[in-house]
C-alpha cells in the first residue's frame, strides 16, 4: 500500500469517526470470514458498520475526533464498529455476537464522545428500542395531565356531595 492509498484510508476513517455517535473497538482474532460477514449484515440493518484497518492508520484517523480516547485500545487484531444513529441497536447486535462467538472480544467503547466501559455497553444493549422508550415517555407525560384533571374535578364533586348530604338531612328533618 503506497502513501496516497494510506492517506485516503486515514481521511475516510477520520470522517467516519467524526460522524459516529457510538464506536466500539473489538478483537476479531480467530473468527471466520463468514462470521464477520454475518455481523457486517446485522450491523448494516442498524445503520452501523464494522471496519478493519491497521492500528497505525486507526491511530492517525482517530486524532481530533470525539473517539480519540480509543487510541490506546488499537492493539492486535482490531475491528472498529461505528454507529451513526441509534446506539442501542448496534450495542444489542454486538453483545449478542460476543456472547455467541467467544473469540469476538469487545475492548472499549465511546458514546457521544465519552469513553464507556464494556459493562456500560452491555447495559445499553439491554435497553428497549427507541420507539418503546418514546412510548413509555409519552404515557408518563399523558398520565400527569390526566391525574391533574382528576384532582381538579374532585373539588367540585366533593362540594356537590356535601350539598347533597345537607339537602338529604334537611329533607329528613
Amino acid at each position: 500500500m503506497n502513501r496516497d492509498e494510506k492517506a485516503a484510508i486515514v481521511a475516510e476513517l477520520n470522517e467516519s469517526f467524526s460522524r459516529a455517535r457510538f464506536s466500539v473497538v473489538a478483537d476479531y482474532c480467530g473468527l471466520k470470514v463468514s462470521d464477520l460477514e454475518k455481523i457486517r449484515r446485522d450491523l448494516r440493518d442498524t445503520s452501523s458498520e464494522i471496519r478493519i484497518a491497521k492500528n497505525t492508520l486507526l491511530k492517525r484517523a482517530v486524532a481530533d475526533t470525539p473517539c480519540e480516547s480509543l487510541t490506546g485500545d488499537f492493539t492486535g487484531t482490531t475491528a472498529i464498529v461505528m454507529s451513526y444513529d441509534d446506539p442501542v441497536a448496534p450495542a444489542k447486535v454486538l453483545a449478542k455476537f460476543a456472547e455467541d462467538f467467544k473469540k469476538f472480544q469487545l475492548r472499549s467503547a465511546v458514546l457521544e464522545g465519552e469513553k464507556i466501559t464494556i459493562d456500560d455497553m452491555i447495559a445499553l444493549s439491554k435497553l428497549p428500542p427507541r420507539e418503546v422508550l418514546l412510548g413509555q415517555l409519552l404515557s408518563v407525560l399523558n398520565g400527569v395531565p390526566t391525574a391533574f384533571v382528576r384532582v381538579l374535578a374532585a373539588v367540585p364533586q366533593k362540594l356537590l356531595y356535601g350539598l347533597q348530604a345537607i339537602k338529604d338531612q334537611k329533607e329528613q328533618a
